[in-house]
């Protein structure tokens, strides 16, 4: 499709879509806890609408009135088998988190995606689930989907230092240890995002987390909740940083999730000069608050370590951003991006230098040398959501000619009104 160029600026306040890690583990939740949970503000994306899906096959009853989303759980131990194998669509966080979810089952689940799934790697989450004494395997022996999982009652509980920092794995590891029979300790490499414990509690669940090390003792019960789900920084990020860095513009974005294992962005923008305001709403249970963000002079930084797991899905728009400030922004210990639903480091790299930036990619990260000004042409998300936003975002920075996108329909998988919302800013 041809993306809007440059509207000389962008003005005036969206309501983000809501949080996509906590849509998706409302209705994980739902279905393992004893009785009813009820789900507002859910995130009907293709990705959590396959998550909906796969726990339907598995026999449990969800209603959707198109306002609030009630699970009727029936604990681990009623989940059935389902009838077919269950399709993940493009979501990495559905498959891997269902994996810890099947590993005390009493029988045989088939799980498969589409063509991105199927080359993303499944030893990180395979390798503890089968130590716990489940059965984890991908197709012909390899560690990539299709995966069989067998599950098992007799989960034994596991002592397990994280070799990468990643909330999907430790997220699988801890459904299987709510059912495994002892105490799992989990050491992470580096604290990433702490939805999945937030919501054992929330379910009434027992779980101790001490720095970097969590501790949880199985098997629990959970019971249904209501659950109110924030909107999702990393949906807003990408208007967080058009508002930066189109000229004149002012931006305000409403109901975003302010988990502080998700706003490693908002630091970033801090430390880069950008002008942002944030004024705090919710509750405990669902930080949010209302951010402004305004067109701002920008400086290089380098971001890295402890930082990365807080913001590795806003670095694909977090490297535009890089692209208009003053200076070299390095990006390190971010080899995770190559493992998403494409190679993030690749792709942001060639599809924006095809743009004009100059951008090289390394091992873990990238280069970013700014200001540079960006031209049209024809690039691709290569079916990735997030490279699809960016490259719209860039779009804006075009003053003359036209910025084709291919498989622009990728964008749907997180933020169904991206475009729509994108226009009701246009000055």
């Amino acid at each position: 499709m041809e993306l809007a160029i440059n509207k000389v600026s962008l003005n005036g306040s969206i309501d983000i879509p809501s949080d996509k890690s906590i849509s998706h583990r409302s209705i994980m939740f739902g279905a393992i806890a004893q009785g009813k949970t009820t789900i507002k503000n859910f995130l009907r994306g293709d990705d959590c609408l396959s998550t909906l899906q796969a726990f339907k096959d598995l026999g449990v009853e969800i209603e959707d009135d198109g306002e609030v989303i009630t699970v009727y759980g029936t604990g681990f131990s009623g989940l059935k088998q389902s009838k077919k194998a269950i399709d993940v669509g493009n979501s990495g966080t559905t498959i891997r988190l269902i994996m810890g979810i099947l590993a005390g089952t009493t029988f045989v689940t088939e799980l498969f995606g589409d063509h991105s799934i199927a080359k993303r790697p499944m030893n990180r989450v395979m390798l503890p689930i089968n130590q716990m004494g489940a059965s984890c395997t991908g197709h012909d022996g390899t560690e990539f989907p299709p995966l069989t999982v067998k599950g098992t009652e007799n989960l034994q509980p596991i002592e397990y230092h994280m070799p990468v920092a990643s909330a999907q794995v430790k997220s699988a590891i801890l459904f299987a240890a709510l059912q495994a029979h002892g105490e799992s300790v989990i050491v992470e490499k580096e604290k990433t995002r702490d939805h999945t414990e937030d919501m054992i509690r929330q379910f009434g669940g027992d779980i101790t987390v001490l720095g970097k090390e969590i501790r949880l003792k199985g098997p629990q019960k959970l019971n249904g909740q209501e659950v109110i789900v924030p909107g999702d920084i990393s949906s807003a990020a990408f208007f967080l940083v058009a508002g930066l860095i189109i000229p004149d513009s002012q931006i305000i974005l409403n109901n975003v999730g302010l988990n502080p294992t998700r706003t490693g962005i908002i630091d970033v923008i801090q430390q880069m000069g950008g002008k942002l305001t944030i004024k705090e709403t919710g509750n405990k249970a669902n930080k949010a608050g209302t951010l402004t963000v305004e067109t701002s002079v920008l400086k290089g930084i380098e971001i890295s370590g402890e930082i990365i797991p807080r913001l590795i899905d806003e670095l694909p728009i977090i490297a535009l951003l890089a692209t208009q400030a003053q200076g070299k922004t390095i990006i390190r210990n971010a080899e995770e991006l190559k493992v998403k639903e494409t190679n993030r480091i690749d792709a942001v790299a060639t599809e924006l230098n095809k743009m004009g930036a100059n951008i090289e990619p390394t091992e873990d990260g990238l280069i970013i040398h700014g200001n540079t000004a960006l031209h049209n042409a024809k690039v691709t998300s290569y079916g990735d959501h997030r490279i699809g936003m960016m490259l719209q975002i860039a779009a804006l920075l075009v003053k003359d000619g036209t910025v084709e996108l291919e498989k622009a329909e990728a964008i749907s998988v997180s933020y169904p009104s991206f475009f729509d919302d994108l226009a009701k800013l246009y000055q």
